[in-house]
């Protein structure tokens, strides 16, 4: 068996630990000690990884200010690391050619893209060009979708308005991400319709994953869901871990820790 390639890790938590919404998920939500601010070196990264038994990382990356300490990691071991560049779509044109420059110059797999932070539902006009843009550049797009830990607006988060994006755009690589708690029957029936939807676990621990969604991996969905931990606010060994503990047909293990990432993210056009 394969290891694990983890779509959401973050390096550079330290770093964040001055955003008030980070201070507050980190106390009320997680409960969690100064673990989870913990900024990482790329030694410290790989230690945890091969702990974990995971091959390769994608980590978090300002698309608008890249942090050259984090463009360090694929350049010292560009076969254990990619990137995900998060995006501000407030940021007009300006921002979306700063956007391409990243993703033609470095190794991005992954636009990110979190409704809560801009209080704006995916299907807003504001997203339709970094939509197209991702087409053509051919490079995923995730989405946060489920009511966030942090006390933000929620409601923009709702899946449902994923359904007018994928009718929209068939062509774009789709990934929900953080899970879509407490909507995850509009996610799985979304997945269902649309071929180019998918969901990452990052965020949620496997061992809280509900009935509705160990069901789908194990018929119709063992396609469409990505192991992501979005370390260190869940550590990859326990996400990896509560992974391998979890009810889950022959196959499906493998394609929700590695396969369906390697063919949703890594795989040429």
């Amino acid at each position: 068996m394969k290891g694990a390639i983890d779509c959401w890790v973050n390096v550079n938590m330290g770093e964040q630990a001055r955003i008030p919404f980070i201070q507050r998920v980190k106390e009320d939500y997680f409960h969690a000690g100064d673990e989870f601010v913990k900024s990482y070196s790329v030694e410290e990264t790989l230690e945890a990884m091969d702990a974990a038994g995971v091959e390769r990382a994608v980590i978090s990356i300002d698309g608008r200010r890249p942090d050259p300490k984090i463009l360090a990691f694929p350049e010292r071991h560009p076969e254990r690391f990619a990137l995900a560049a998060s995006h501000d779509v407030r940021s007009g044109m300006r921002g979306l050619r700063e956007l391409e420059a990243l993703v033609r110059a470095r190794p991005v797999v992954l636009v990110r893209l979190v409704p809560f932070l801009v209080d704006l539902p995916p299907n807003h006009r504001l997203y339709y060009p970094v939509y197209a843009r991702c087409i053509e550049l051919d490079v995923a797009v995730s989405v946060n979708t489920g009511i966030p830990g942090p006390p933000m607006p929620g409601e923009c988060q709702n899946p449902m308005h994923l359904d007018r994006v994928c009718l929209d755009f068939p062509e774009l690589r789709l990934v929900m991400a953080h899970g879509a708690d407490p909507w995850w029957g509009e996610a799985i029936r979304l997945m269902l319709k649309y071929p180019n939807l998918h969901l990452m676990t990052s965020a949620y621990a496997p061992r809280h994953f509900p009935p509705e969604l160990i069901h789908f991996m194990n018929t119709r969905g063992r396609d469409k869901i990505l192991f992501a931990s979005d370390h260190p606010v869940l550590p990859m060994e326990r996400c990896t871990r509560e992974a391998k503990a979890l009810d889950l047909r022959e196959g499906v293990l493998e394609r929700y820790l590695y396969e369906n990432a390697e063919r949703v993210l890594f795989a040429e056009a």
